[in-house]
């Protein structure tokens, strides 16, 4: 198992594009489910927070699942997943899409911070095919 992934960042339009880079590289190839994540959430952080405000990003693997979780500064922002305001809205469905890729997602709230997660199915490379699959000696 490999260990968790810690990125310390200032969210933005750049460092989104950076992260959905890092996915991919932590993870040994394709996560694209994760990646949108990713960007859904900091892409969330920007637009009601503000450009420029610092977040971690955390990616840890389990067995079946893949976690990921951003936390940010400010624990009384809270996502809600609602629907866009009308079909040609060009908002208001990044929820939706996490809620649609993600076997679950939620908020922790903290005194002075929040961390929103989401998990995916286990995202599989070469070098997690055994253990991941349940063929490990044992299983």
């Amino acid at each position: 198992m490999r260990p968790p992934l810690t990125l310390e960042l200032l969210a933005t339009s750049k460092e989104v594009r950076e992260v959905r880079r890092e996915l991919r590289a932590y993870l040994g190839g394709p996560c694209a489910d994760l990646q949108l994540c990713a960007s859904e959430l900091l892409t969330n952080v920007i637009r009601h927070l503000g450009e420029g405000v610092p977040v971690t990003v955390r990616v840890s693997c389990a067995q079946d699942r893949t976690r990921l979780e951003i936390t940010d500064p400010d624990p009384r922002a809270l996502p809600v997943l609602c629907p866009a305001a009308d079909e040609d809205a060009e908002t208001g469905r990044g929820l939706a899409l996490l809620d649609a890729l993600a076997l679950r997602w939620g908020v922790d709230q903290g005194a002075d911070t929040k961390t929103v997660w989401c998990e995916t199915e286990a995202i599989h490379d070469g070098s997690r095919d055994m253990a991941a699959s349940g063929e490990a000696i044992g299983q």
